[in-house]
């Protein structure tokens, strides 16, 4: 512990970077620019073809803080490493450094609030419609981007008033609260930070869950009253379903991704301010925070409505030609046979209802 207490100290104070490799930074840093702004564009591109919907907004302003976080922390570490010199050792004040620690906590909290606001979002969309109809719109997606910014800044700004720490961490190119405080003051922080992100945490998962058991509830309503609707209104349950559910995958996918990229950094907060434990054990929890920001953007990407639209649609055409083997691919796809239907009729009324688009 004396030889790990004795680096620690060394790397908070060291002028020059004690290692690594500035490939990996530059790889993460061209992966996080390019998602984030094939995404952006991918997001304007629908944005021209129908008004943005709320949902929208609000993923639109997650992908414009991704790629914010990342020009507000790579490019220090390239030039980190270009220049041998650590965070402290790049300017006389600590300012990079602060910088650096405030860019880190600020973005995080950023980024998991507007997850959270999405999903209550499709919460209050789906089993609260009538509220949602008459209460949201995207001005209130504006208004609470805002406060998010807002409310994020002012608690990332209070290591500077004293209150919190940012520390510099190994090999000298990162810079984060001081995770192992020795003042009351500090853990407090370190607590404050630590409970925010857990408790949002906890909210979006079970806000995501209460999507899905309404959704259940939608479909099973659907199929108990299929027989009495009429063709062009099963056209519409079905386009409205499956626009839900697209709305579910790209929100339950970017959920999965930061609780894996952020539980581990709250779950080590906790565990230093209760007991004392290793601190070569706090770059791990770091580094994956920072994987968060290029996850975010190709996750949206590969789930953007084109791609899960165009497996749908593969999977209808091969039910179509083996309409009686393959029922098992998707049960959303299939009906009871109505009369006067073809073989294969009912499901191409499900099929040529796919949506246009899942931000809509």
């Amino acid at each position: 512990m004396a030889l790990s207490l004795k680096n620690v100290t060394y790397c908070r104070e060291q002028p020059a970077v004690s290692g690594g490799s500035p490939t990996t930074s530059a790889i993460m840093f061209s992966a996080g620019v390019l998602g984030n702004v094939v995404a952006l564009i991918l997001l304007e591109i629908r944005r021209r073809k129908q008004p943005a919907s709320l949902f929208q907004v609000l993923v639109t302003s997650l992908v414009f803080t991704d790629l914010l976080g990342t020009f507000s922390v790579s490019p220090l570490v390239l030039a980190s490493y270009l220049r041998n010199e650590s965070l402290i050792g790049m300017s006389e004040n600590r300012l990079v450094c602060g910088h650096f620690g405030y860019a880190m906590t600020f973005f995080s909290m950023v980024t998991l609030a507007i997850l959270l606001s999405m999903a209550v979002e499709r919460w209050l969309s789906i089993g609260h419609p009538y509220c949602y109809e008459k209460r949201m719109s995207k001005r209130c997606g504006y208004i609470t981007i805002a406060l998010i910014y807002l409310l994020c800044a002012l608690f990332s700004v209070s290591p500077f008033l004293g209150f919190g720490e940012y520390v510099q961490y190994c090999p000298g190119t990162w810079c984060f609260f001081d995770m192992h405080p020795s003042e009351s003051k500090h853990k407090v922080f370190n607590i404050i930070y630590a409970s925010c992100l857990l408790a949002m945490i906890v909210c979006t998962v079970l806000c995501n869950v209460s999507v899905i058991y309404h959704l259940s509830l939608m479909y099973r309503r659907r199929k108990a009253h299929r027989s009495s609707v009429r063709r062009q209104r099963g056209h519409k349950r079905h386009r409205s379903i499956a626009k839900e559910v697209e709305h579910l995958l790209l929100l339950g996918c970017m959920t999965i991704a930061f609780v894996v990229c952020s539980l581990p950094l709250v779950i080590q907060v906790y565990l230093n301010t209760c007991c004392s434990r290793d601190r070569h054990n706090d770059l791990i929890p770091l580094l994956l925070l920072s994987v968060n920001p290029i996850i975010d953007p190709w996750v949206f990407i590969i789930l953007s409505p084109p791609v899960p639209r165009l497996l749908w649609e593969k999977m209808c055409k091969t039910a179509k030609l083996k309409p009686t083997q393959d029922r098992s691919i998707h049960p959303v796809l299939y009906q009871s046979k109505q009369p006067g239907d073809s073989e294969g009729g009912s499901l191409m009324k499900v099929c040529t209802g796919i949506p246009g688009t899942a931000g809509s």
